[in-house]
């Protein structure tokens, strides 16, 4: 199939009504499949820093962003990483030191996430 006609198909399936909902609620189901269909296949897109450590750069980044899906799927690709790497990021910085499990405690990623967390004002619960 040519681009131009996968673009045609897929716009007649989103021109499709469903179930009397208004066009804003088409395109947020539409823009939540995307999302859906996006994180299940987060392997298949190249993931070039994929294990690399982390830069406080980066970190600030995400960090500074709240913790949507929309943002995780946002920065694994700006990033060259998966999608689960930068949920993370969100849930461990969003985790309370008292809640850490003890064979994490020295984890040096979960330190890292958890001092730039820090920096830019996160407060776990």
């Amino acid at each position: 199939m040519k681009k131009s006609e996968f673009f045609q198909s897929l716009c007649a399936v989103f021109d499709q009504e469903v179930d009397g909902a208004s066009f804003e609620e088409r395109m947020e189901l539409i823009e939540k499949c995307f999302s859906e269909y996006q994180k299940k296949h987060d392997k298949k897109r190249e993931r070039p820093n994929y294990g690399k450590p982390w830069s406080d750069g980066e970190l600030r980044i995400v960090l500074q962003s709240a913790p949507t899906v929309e943002n995780c799927l946002r920065y694994a690709k700006l990033f060259g990483r998966g999608y689960g790497s930068i949920e993370l990021i969100y849930r461990w910085a969003s985790t309370a030191d008292r809640d850490i499990p003890e064979d994490k405690a020295d984890d040096v990623f979960i330190a890292h996430v958890k001092r730039i967390a820090k920096e830019v004002g996160w407060r776990a619960s």
